[in-house]
């Protein structure tokens, strides 16, 4: 894959570098006339990670800072975050492209606002010795899953459904705590669902050779990416296209040198160092997961359109679909924070 920075990422990291050798004028002119920071209260997932590298590196740095901003983070699980920035309890934060649909359609004013993961990150893995090699062989087995709701959940169904079968054939183990890799691993159930850059990976590290399955061939659903509030989005557009354009500029350098994301996870998260192996793993599989053919043209957060109408459409044919009334594309996305103002 190419790691070279994307254009949008390039356009914006411009805009950005702008900005900040403007203010660096106002503030050596006279530093008493300098704007206060914007604040950002930004949720991520629920655990700390590697994964988050890219907003880790922004701020350590100093690109949030100098494009005015003061960001602080927050972890939280993603129907609680979803709520969350749609009150304008946090401004911008990490949330499934999935959850975002039927949030939507229950009248939370959110909306997707930048892709981080390019490809859909939730899949479905097992041993290899297992003999789970497609989605069929999932009917009987036993399958560990957090919940039966949000991005797995769908992810699931997709699958299962792709074999003409339904989560009533398997098996259904519920690991609220997230444990269900583990659970593999122990021969605890059979598969499980996880992150492509993570459970799995992590299970590979240990010599057993790993089935994934993913759901990208069946439907293109959109991977998790920045999901703000109608409400914030309108008071504080200034500050999250800011925050977007610094984060791409993180993602794109990152991309190029991954050891440069690795030293920001560590810096910011120390216990990872115990484990340099696994976190340089985990993130490598993390990177690739950010560009698609879409975001190769189109820059690193760039929207498909086409993807989310395919994605509507998947949600709302589901027999027991989330998705409470009509909405459209146009309702869960906005593409103003990727924009480059003049």
């Amino acid at each position: 894959m190419d790691r070279r920075r994307s254009p949008l990422a390039a356009a914006l990291a411009a805009t950005l570098g702008l900005a900040v050798l403007g203010a660096g004028a106002v503030t050596a002119q006279d530093a008493s006339s300098a704007p206060a920071p914007v604040p950002l209260r930004v949720g991520l997932g629920y655990i700390p990670s590697v994964q988050f590298a890219a907003f880790y590196l922004a701020d350590a740095a100093g690109y949030y800072r100098d494009a005015g901003l003061d960001v602080t983070f927050e972890n939280k699980i993603d129907p609680e975050l979803i709520t969350l920035i749609g009150q304008g309890a946090v401004d911008i934060g990490m949330g499934d492209g999935t959850s975002v649909i039927p949030a939507r359609s229950q009248g939370i004013p959110v909306r997707y606002a930048a892709t981080i993961y390019a490809d859909f990150p939730s899949v479905v893995f097992a041993k290899a010795s297992s003999g789970i090699a497609s989605p069929a062989d999932l009917a009987g087995r036993s399958l560990g899953i957090p919940g039966k709701f949000g991005t797995s959940w769908v992810m699931l169904q997709a699958l299962l459904g792709s074999a003409g079968l339904t989560p009533d054939d398997l098996e259904i183990v519920l690991y609220p705590d997230f444990g269900q890799g583990a659970a593999v691993g122990a021969d605890a159930v059979d598969a499980a669902t996880g992150f492509a850059n993570n459970e799995p990976v992590r299970l590979a590290l240990t010599g057993e050779e790993v089935t994934v399955l993913r759901v990208d061939d069946i439907v293109p659903l959109p991977g998790p990416g920045l999901v703000v509030g109608d409400a914030t989005l309108a008071a504080k557009g200034d500050a999250l296209r800011a925050f977007v354009a610094a984060t791409t500029r993180a993602m794109a350098e990152i991309a190029e040198d991954p050891q440069r994301g690795i030293d920001a996870a560590f810096a910011r998260i120390p216990e990872l160092a115990a484990e340099p192996e696994a976190q340089r793993a985990v993130l490598e599989a993390t990177i690739a997961g950010w560009s698609n053919a879409y975001t190769e043209a189109n820059g690193y957060g760039a929207i498909d359109p086409a993807a989310w109408g395919a994605t509507i459409d998947f949600l709302s044919g589901l027999p027991e679909s989330p998705v409470a009334g009509p909405v459209s594309v146009e309702d869960v996305i906005t593409q103003d924070l990727l924009t480059v103002e003049e």
